[in-house]
């Protein structure tokens, strides 16, 4: 096992190398550069102030200069300046980074806490009535865009039931670190959460669902029949057991979904998170800022294949890298 996760670490050198070179490429391909934002709110600037401010920022460097200079700020932790923020893009994420990871796995949470119960009972009663009605439900969730179903929940429960509040993640007037703090970023997280939880659940239900309707008619499961073991333990120590296992081997691939959809999340719900920083930075031509929060997501997403690559070589040891 430990080789395996050496060899994957090594893969993921020559991975993470390409992946810097395609997001300095396609950030030198955007229209404009780092000064096209402050432009727009600053139009009056004279031409001798832009072409001090280039030089100052490096732009007018040749362009493998300023990757080499990029890879090398990455390399010590300096991710650049932001030019809309004047702030270090390290301090602009520090703020927000918590946000988004808070929300994304609170969203994981509720999506296994809705989906695995739905997914054993559809598998387990399968044609039953709940089985329709579970089938149903995820093929409506299935059919709902997360941004329409986040804007429907938002509307009815934000403002037509003002029972959650519309925006933020908490509220201004309370004293940080205190107990109404804590109450009140969990106030703000629930309606985002529990939106990116209910479409989130599609997946997980038809995949333990099938995995148990298919589980139940092996030769394992039958000879432990025929031996006589109660149903109950049958499913509980036969079935849901190898069932869930897939599950748990695409918890990586989960995290890396739930943390790309926390941009439409924060951006419908204004929650202050690194996808609604993203959002407005690719707005505001801030290129530091945008190349910094694709490489972290790259990052994530190689982070995320591990993680899902090192559960299923421990679940099936056939997969592993000879």
């Amino acid at each position: 096992m430990l080789k395996f996760i050496l060899r994957r670490f090594l893969v993921m050198i020559p991975q993470l190398f390409i992946l810097s070179i395609l997001i300095f490429l396609m950030a030198k391909a955007m229209p404009g550069d780092a000064l096209t934002g402050q432009l727009a709110s600053n139009p009056k600037m004279d031409a001798q102030t832009i072409m001090e401010l280039k030089q100052k920022l490096g732009l007018l460097d040749p362009p493998y200069v300023q990757y080499l200079r990029w890879i090398k700020g990455l390399l010590h932790g300096d991710l650049g300046m932001s030019v809309m923020h004047q702030t270090p893009v390290t301090h602009l994420l520090a703020g927000r980074i918590g946000n988004t990871l808070t929300l994304s796995f609170a969203v994981l949470i509720l999506s296994y806490l809705i989906a695995i119960p739905l997914g054993i009972v559809g598998g387990r009663w399968t044609n039953s009535l709940a089985d329709k009605m579970i089938v149903g439900y995820n093929y409506l969730t299935f059919a709902t865009p997360l941004f329409i179903f986040a804007l429907l929940v938002l509307f009815v429960f934000g403002f037509v039931l003002g029972w959650f509040p519309s925006g933020g993640s908490v509220d201004i007037r309370v004293e940080d670190g205190s107990f109404a703090y804590y109450m009140s970023k969990l106030n703000h997280l629930i309606l985002p959460a529990f939106s990116g939880a209910i479409v989130s659940t599609t997946v997980t239900i038809q995949y333990l669902r099938n995995e148990i309707i298919d589980t139940k008619i092996k030769d394992f499961v039958k000879t432990a029949r025929a031996k006589g073991v109660n149903e109950s333990k049958v499913y509980t120590h036969h079935i849901f057991r190898n069932s869930l296992l897939p599950i748990a081997a695409f918890l990586g691939y989960e995290i890396v979904y739930l943390i790309g959809g926390s941009v439409f999340l924060e951006s419908i719900y204004g929650y202050p998170g690194i996808g609604q920083l993203f959002l407005s930075s690719i707005a505001q031509r801030d290129f530091s800022v945008v190349t910094a929060l694709v490489m972290i997501s790259g990052l994530a997403t190689l982070i995320g294949t591990l993680l899902s690559d090192i559960i299923l070589s421990a679940v099936d040891p056939r997969i592993r890298i000879e």
